[in-house]
């Protein structure tokens, strides 16, 4: 079906007809450091330069956003899921469901998170999404699709339509979602208890079906990310190669000494785990929470995920609220922040240009009251959001 594009949102510019316009803050974090007053420049919605002075520009448009605030790079959520709402299933047609989408993209932005990874959809929305905030920034964050995950019959999330078993059928999973416009490949390594029959603590895929999806994804230019819940999927996924793992909760009991020795082999790796803290209470949580510390003590590369709309405790925009409680785990501050922005940023493949604030990178700016450093709850104080330099209302 041919799905209309919706109206643009209002949005502020900040300078000249090209862009070009300042904009200082008593401290800014440049997605690596924090430093005092800054004043970033900024034309045709990229950085072009970073004053760490403070200095006001002569003849440039300048927005000051006050001592008391910080500048830092727009927020990347790396694992989101657009299409659902607190768990539920799509809308039965896919005009309803595209208008859903746009409300949970806008929602994303206006908590400061400029950059979406949606890991899983139906009908390859999400890619059509994608398509109008890139023509409208204002619209919405950048959003990087997935498509529907690929999973097994009667897996997790097959009733989002990307069912495939075999070699062949992998195959050809992965290039529709190349020649769909897609920014990822999702496979469903383990089960989910979210889906009726499906169990987290098992594998749905041998080792050798993962390395054909991620050597057919690798040779279009695409990333996979592996959902993997059960340790075996866990250990089969990274042995294929993944670009992520996603959740890596270590369900399954195979045994603390090699639950231990997989850690530390995934730390050495250099593959990216994409964390999404647990809110419930319980074994499940304290197991997952205990290998994430783990992960975090051994030096794995973090970035997390606020899973959002797949379960009603994770509505969409809470990424800051899952950034403090990685942060209640004991990762510290600066780390925990790196995981949302400029780590976060290269788990996605744009490190160059998200995640950061540095001439050349885009102009995605999260504004907030205070410190972040001293205390992550400076998060939800949003004073500001920039997106491709342009100040959303």
């Amino acid at each position: 079906m041919t799905l209309s594009p919706a109206r643009p949102r209002s949005a502020a510019g900040t300078g000249t007809d090209d862009g070009t316009c300042a904009l200082r803050a008593g401290r800014m974090f440049d997605g690596f450091t924090l430093s005092g007053a800054a004043t970033v420049h900024v034309r045709r919605g990229r950085v072009v330069a970073v004053d760490r002075t403070g200095a006001v520009p002569p003849g440039v448009p300048l927005t000051d956003l006050g001592d008391d605030a910080c500048l830092l790079p727009g927020l990347v959520d790396v694992r989101a899921h657009l299409a659902l709402d607190a768990g539920a299933l799509p809308a039965a047609d896919d005009k309803r469901l595209l208008a859903r989408m746009r409300v949970a993209a806008r929602t994303a932005l206006g908590a400061g998170i400029t950059t979406v990874r949606d890991a899983g959809d139906r009908g390859f929305l999400a890619a059509a999404l994608a398509r109008e905030t890139a023509a409208d920034p204002g619209l919405g964050p950048e959003i990087l699709a997935a498509g529907p995950p690929i999973t097994t019959p009667g897996g997790h999330g097959h009733l989002l339509g990307g069912v495939a078993a075999g070699t062949r059928a992998l195959v050809e999973a992965v290039r529709e979602r190349h020649a769909r416009g897609c920014a990822l490949v999702t496979i469903m390594a383990s089960g989910d208890a979210r889906t009726p029959g499906s169990d987290p603590s098992l594998a749905q895929y041998t080792r050798d079906e993962l390395r054909t999806v991620v050597a057919e994804a690798h040779r279009l230019g695409l990333p996979v990310a592996a959902h993997a819940h059960a340790t075996t999927a866990i250990a089969d996924a990274l042995a294929a190669g993944v670009d992520s793992l996603e959740h890596a909760s270590f369900l399954g009991g195979v045994g603390t000494v090699e639950e231990l020795r997989l850690q530390a082999l995934i730390a050495g790796s250099g593959t990216f785990v994409g964390m999404t803290p647990v809110r419930e209470a319980g074994a499940y949580a304290d197991g997952v929470h205990a290998a994430y510390r783990a992960l975090a003590r051994l030096g794995a590369r973090i970035a997390v995920g606020s899973d959002a709309g797949a379960a009603p405790d994770r509505p969409h925009g809470t990424l800051p609220d899952v950034t403090l409680e990685l942060a209640a785990l004991g990762v510290p501050p600066l780390t925990a922040l790196k995981a949302v922005t400029s780590q976060a940023a290269a788990l996605c493949g744009a490190g160059g240009r998200k995640g950061r604030v540095r001439a050349g990178a885009d102009a995605d700016f999260l504004v907030i009251g205070g410190d972040p450093l001293a205390g992550l709850t400076a998060l939800r104080d949003v004073r500001a959001v920039f997106r491709a330099g342009i100040r959303i209302r």
